[in-house]
Formats: C-alpha cells, sequence, structure tokens
C-alpha cells in the first residue's frame, strides 16, 4: 500500500470549509477510483492558521495514475480548495505503508 501526502495552510473557517469540500466533493470521487484504499483529513490548530495534511491510501502507483494523471507528483488542488486555503503545496510524497492495524 501506498500514502500519498500533501499538505496546506488555512483559517480556522478555511479548514472547516475544505472539510466540507474533501467530504463532499473529493471523497466521493477517490471512492470511484480503483485502488483506493481510504483516506486522512489532520488538522493542527495553530495560534494564527490551522494546517491541514491530506493522506490518501492506494494500492499502486497505478492507482494513484487513475486519480492524479501522470504526473503523480503533483498535486490534485480543486478551484474550490484553491478558494479556502492561504497555501498548499503544489507536490505530493509518497511513502510506503510498511505496517497498517484497522
Amino acid at each position: 500500500m501506498i500514502a500519498r501526502i500533501w499538505h496546506a495552510t488555512a483559517t480556522p473557517a478555511g479548514a472547516d470549509a475544505y472539510q466540507r469540500h474533501f467530504t463532499t466533493a473529493v471523497l466521493p470521487g477517490l471512492r470511484r477510483t480503483g485502488g483506493h484504499r481510504g483516506a486522512y483529513v489532520l488538522r493542527r490548530t495553530m495560534d494564527d492558521h490551522v494546517e491541514l495534511q491530506v493522506i490518501t491510501l492506494w494500492e499502486s502507483l497505478d492507482s494513484i495514475r487513475a486519480f492524479a494523471g501522470d504526473g503523480v507528483v503533483t498535486a490534485v488542488v480543486e478551484p474550490d480548495a484553491r478558494a479556502v486555503l492561504l497555501s498548499y503545496d503544489t507536490t505530493v510524497t509518497h511513502h510506503d505503508v510498511l505496517t497498517a492495524v484497522p
């Protein structure tokens, strides 16, 4: 399994809006993509902003390509997400999952 990890920052209201966007727009598409194995959106509140970390789990790089296209390290950030974020990474990292406990 491969973890695809992406970071962004937002205001508290922007982080709430991003979570709604992820749940209603992104997650349904992920679930329809073969090889998708799960997703986490992590939130860390700082003094003046919120850090978001999105981890999606995939069966293989081919599964990731089905979602992201041939540029597998390029972040997929839809315009609705960009509108509510202060900043976001334009690339992602991929990590082999060595241990996963359901």
